[in-house]
C-alpha cells in the first residue's frame, strides 16, 4: 500500500503594516490626550489664578460690567466697599484706612493685599440669572461678590495700636486652622489716598517703602528667636538634655573674637533650660560649635528656609547661610540668630504655629468665603494641612522650654492670670550703634483657644519699648475686648 503524501502548505506570517502614516497618527493621538489632560487641569486648578493675575486685561472688561464687591472682616464689618456717585463714578472706600492698609490692600496704582488676591471674585457677579438679565436690560452694572476674610477686628485693632508708630510688623495666626487673624505692617498708608501719596515728590529713594508689607516681605535677622532651632538640632543630636551645663561669665572667646551676652550680663551656672530662658549667647554659641552643620542645614530646609511658603500673599523667602567651611565665629554668630540668617515675621509665626499644633503646620489663609450679593455662598475655604515640620515629641519639648522663657526668663513680664503664654524673645544688631531689631514670637491660650503672635519692632533704640512691651500692650488691648 502506497502512503499518501499530505501536502504541506506554507503558512505565511502576518504582514507588518507598512502604512507610513500610522506612527504619526499615534503621536498626534498622544499629543491630543496630553493637551486634553492639561486643559482639564488648567480649568480645575489654574484658571482662576490666570484670570486673577494683575496683568490679565480681561479684568478691565469685568470692571466695566461689575461693581467691585465688598471686603469684610470675619464678623461682617465692612473693610472695603464701592460707593457709586450720582454721575455713576465709582469710589473705593476703606472705612478703617491705615489699620488694615497692607492686608486689605488697595486698587489704585496697581493692586495689593486681599484686593489683589481676591480680585477675580470681587469683579465676578453670582447673582441669580433673572437679576442679571434685568440689569443687562436696564444697562446697569452687576453687583460683584462679597469676600469675607479671616481677619479679626479685635486682634487687628489691638495689634495696630500696640505697634504705635514704630517700623515693624505684627502677625496673629490661629495655629489649629491657619487663619490669619491679624496682619499689621508699619509704616502704613491711607489706601484711598495712595495715588496722591505716590505723586508727592521726594528725594528719598525709599519714599515708597510704606508699600512693603513687612509682615510677609520684610526680612530681618531673627536674633535669639533662632535659638529655638539651635535647641531643636541639639536635641536631635543629644537626646539627654539634662546632661548640659554651662558657666556663663558674660563673654565667650570664639576665634579671637569676644561674643557677649546681652548687656554683658553674667548668668552664672546654667542648665540648658535656664540658658534658653535667659537667652545666654555664650551657652548657645558653645552648643552651636558642637553641632553637625550639615544636619543643621537640613533642619532649616525642613523649616522652609530657602523654600516656597504655603502663603497666597506676596512674600520673600527666608534664608540661612552656614557651611562646613564657615569659621567658628560665623557658626557662633549664626546659631544665636545673627550672621547672614534672614527671616520674615510671617515665617517665624508659621514655625511657632507648627510648635503649638503638635508639629503640624496648617496653611495660613486670609480669604474665608465668597458670597453673592444675595448671600449665596460661592466658595468657602477649609483649613488645610501643609505637613509635619517637626515631630509631636519635639514640639512638646520646645513648648516646655518656651514656657520657661515666660515663667522666669526674658519674657516673664508677659505672665498673666488671664491667659497662658509661652514664647521666645530676640534682639538682633542692625549694624548701627544703639539700634536693634526686637522680636517676640509665641503662643497665648485664652479659654482653651490658641493664638500665635509674632511681633517685630525694627530699628529701635536699645532703651525704647521692645517687642515684649509691645506684645504685653497688644494682649492687654485684645483681652479687654474678649
Amino acid at each position: 500500500m502506497q502512503k499518501r503524501e499530505v501536502s504541506k502548505k506554507k503558512v505565511d506570517a502576518p504582514k507588518k503594516s507598512t502604512n507610513p502614516h500610522l506612527g504619526m497618527i499615534y503621536i498626534f493621538a498622544f499629543l491630543f490626550l496630553m493637551m486634553a489632560g492639561y486643559l482639564a487641569y488648567f480649568i480645575a486648578f489654574e484658571a482662576d489664578n490666570v484670570v486673577n493675575n494683575a496683568y490679565n486685561r480681561r479684568q478691565n472688561y469685568f470692571a466695566e460690567k461689575v461693581i467691585r464687591g465688598d471686603i469684610l472682616a470675619s464678623d461682617g464689618t465692612v473693610l472695603a466697599t464701592t460707593d457709586v456717585q450720582e454721575d455713576g463714578t465709582e469710589v473705593r472706600r476703606y472705612p478703617y484706612g491705615k489699620t488694615f492698609s497692607h492686608v486689605v490692600g488697595y486698587t489704585s496704582n496697581g493692586k495689593g493685599g486681599v484686593e489683589s488676591l481676591a480680585n477675580f471674585s470681587l469683579l465676578t457677579s453670582d447673582e441669580n440669572m433673572l437679576t442679571q438679565m434685568m440689569q443687562e436690560f436696564k444697562g446697569e452694572k452687576k453687583n460683584g461678590n462679597t469676600v469675607t476674610t479671616t481677619l479679626d477686628m479685635t486682634w487687628q485693632q489691638a495689634a495696630y495700636d500696640a505697634l504705635t508708630s514704630k517700623e515693624g510688623a505684627v502677625v496673629v495666626l490661629e495655629p489649629s486652622t491657619g487663619k490669619i487673624l491679624s496682619l499689621v505692617s508699619k509704616p502704613d498708608f491711607e489706601p484711598a489716598q495712595l495715588e496722591e501719596l505716590l505723586a508727592v515728590p521726594a528725594e528719598d529713594k525709599d519714599k515708597d517703602s510704606f508699600l512693603v508689607n513687612r509682615a510677609t516681605q520684610g526680612l530681618y535677622a531673627p536674633g535669639s528667636t533662632f535659638k529655638m532651632i539651635t535647641l531643636l538640632e541639639y536635641f536631635r543630636e543629644n537626646q539627654n538634655l539634662d546632661d548640659f551645663s554651662y558657666e556663663c561669665d558674660g563673654v565667650i572667646d570664639v576665634g579671637n573674637y569676644d561674643l557677649h551676652c546681652s548687656n554683658h550680663k553674667s548668668h552664672g551656672n546654667l542648665t540648658l533650660k535656664s540658658a534658653f530662658a535667659k537667652s545666654c549667647n555664650g551657652a548657645f554659641a558653645s552648643i552651636g560649635l558642637g553641632l553637625d552643620i550639615s544636619k543643621l542645614n537640613k533642619l532649616t530646609d525642613s523649616l522652609l528656609f530657602h523654600a516656597e511658603l504655603p502663603l497666597a500673599l506676596p512674600y520673600n523667602k527666608s534664608s540661612f547661610t552656614l557651611s562646613e567651611t564657615s569659621t567658628d565665629f560665623e557658626v557662633a554668630q549664626t546659631v544665636i540668630g545673627q550672621g547672614e540668617t534672614l527671616v520674615s515675621p510671617m515665617h517665624m509665626a508659621m514655625i511657632m504655629s507648627a510648635i503649638a499644633n503638635d508639629g503640624i503646620l496648617m496653611q495660613p489663609y486670609v480669604v474665608e468665603k465668597v458670597e453673592s450679593e444675595e448671600g449665596k455662598t460661592v466658595d468657602e475655604a477649609k483649613p488645610e494641612k501643609y505637613g509635619n515640620l517637626i515631630s509631636a515629641t519635639e514640639a512638646d519639648i520646645l513648648v516646655q522650654y518656651l514656657s520657661e522663657v515666660t515663667a522666669s526668663g526674658t519674657a516673664s513680664r508677659l505672665q498673666s492670670e488671664n491667659y497662658d503664654i509661652y514664647g521666645k524673645t530676640g534682639t538682633a544688631q542692625t549694624g548701627v550703634d544703639g539700634v536693634t531689631n526686637s522680636w517676640f514670637v509665641g503662643c497665648v491660650t485664652v479659654e482653651k483657644q490658641q493664638y500665635v503672635i509674632c511681633v517685630l519692632a525694627a530699628n529701635i533704640a536699645e532703651n525704647d519699648n521692645n517687642a515684649v512691651i509691645i506684645t504685653n500692650n497688644l494682649l492687654k488691648y485684645a483681652m479687654s475686648e474678649k
